[in-house]
């Protein structure tokens, strides 16, 4: 990781990219706020249905959040792969690729091992590695900006459309023939599980179905490439600044919704298993929110309560590790024989609050608390890229 703290160079770089828009950053930062909430809450017995993931098949405000993040991943690749379009940039491409996968994908494995050390049996002692989970929103971040990268560079427009069809549809196939015949979309018996248990011990993939499942899986990534995919060409899109623009995103984000919603019927929407149909969905919703936010932040120049989220946007990948390294922190520190987040949420938030608005507040609270870190560094003009 590498920290920018020259404000000249900054201020450089924006003049020389006058075609960024705001609305970008606000995206970012508004998708990392929502992310510090729904995976903060007080107590995970308390949380409102839109802050709580869909059991399996549904949908809600937080099974949008990490396809989002996806999306804006892609959003940022239409402005750095610009720098590699000329002739002899092969190597450069691939190195900067493959770096910075590894090192999110290592990341994301160390977090789910942090802080490596676990109360048992009256003593503290390490955290075995051998049942380490191996997947994870990092790791699924990793994987899905490489395989976007390298279809980016290599293949055109036009193929990228198809393959992201055959990709969605190839999955649907999968899922369909490879899964039980009686519940091929279930939870015991789907055709994610059945592979990832083919390369992976059960105790190194999520546990918090009530059996082993990862919903990160290895097959599950191939679709989620094509949210990240639909942020490139979206974030393309704005950079060319063709006119009707915002109209072309309205209009493919509400024809993708549509699909989604009549697929639904015959391929269930499902986060777990990040359906094909999952993926419109959420492609779809991003576009039309992507458009509301350029048509009133960069056409009608209504920006000035975008601070707060460009503060998340400006670091947001830094920014979600510090949030999740402080959570466990906090449940990792013992004050009164609780975790230091029970004990705050006990004594300040439930003493006074019904469980599930003290559980909210709670959440809220500590997403304005990292809110508060990533100003300072803001103002400093500290910027940690990966």
């Amino acid at each position: 990781m590498s920290a920018i703290i020259n404000q000249s160079s900054m201020n450089k770089t924006t003049i020389a990219n006058p075609a960024r828009y705001l609305s970008l950053d606000v995206l970012r930062g508004l998708t990392i706020a929502l992310m510090i909430v729904v995976n903060s809450p007080g107590s995970w017995n308390a949380v409102y249905a839109p802050l709580a993931h869909s059991p399996w098949h549904g949908f809600t405000l937080t099974d949008l959040v990490f396809p989002t993040f996806l999306f804006v991943v892609g959003n940022a690749l239409a402005f750095s792969m610009k720098r590699y379009e000329g002739p002899g940039q092969q190597q450069a491409f691939l190195l900067k690729v493959f770096k910075r996968t590894i090192i999110i994908f290592l990341i994301g494995l160390l977090l789910n091992q942090f802080p490596f050390i676990v109360f048992r049996e009256g003593r503290w002692i390490a955290k075995p590695w051998d049942s380490v989970r191996i997947f994870g929103v990092l790791q699924r971040i990793a994987i899905c900006y490489c395989i976007a990268s390298l279809m980016i560079f290599y293949f055109s427009k036009r193929m990228n459309l198809i393959l992201s069809g055959v990709i969605l549809l190839g999955y649907w196939a999968c899922l369909y023939y490879g899964g039980d015949p009686a519940d091929p979309y279930g939870l015991a018996g789907n055709a994610a599980l059945k592979f990832d248990l083919l390369l992976f011990s059960p105790k190194n993939l999520y546990h918090g179905f009530g059996q082993p499942f990862e919903p990160e899986a290895v097959l599950s990534n191939f679709p989620a490439v094509v949210n990240v995919l639909a942020g490139y060409f979206a974030g393309k899109a704005l950079l060319e600044n063709k006119p009707g623009t915002v109209k072309y995103l309205m209009i493919t984000g509400a024809s993708a919704v549509l699909i989604a919603c009549l697929w639904h019927l015959i391929f269930p929407i499902n986060k777990p298993l990040w359906t094909s149909s999952y993926v419109l969905l959420t492609v779809g919703l991003d576009l039309l929110l992507l458009a509301f936010l350029v048509l009133v932040i960069d056409q009608w120049k209504a920006d000035k309560w975008t601070k707060f989220f460009v503060v998340f946007g400006k670091n947001a990948l830094f920014i979600y590790i510090l949030a999740w390294t402080i959570g466990s922190m906090s449940n990792f520190v013992r004050v009164e024989g609780m975790s230091l987040s029970r004990f705050n949420y006990e004594v300040i938030f439930s003493s006074w609050l019904n469980p599930y608005n003290a559980s909210l507040l709670y959440a809220v609270t500590y997403m304005l608390f990292i809110w508060v870190l990533a100003y300072i560094m803001d103002q400093k003009r500290i910027y940690i890229k990966v």
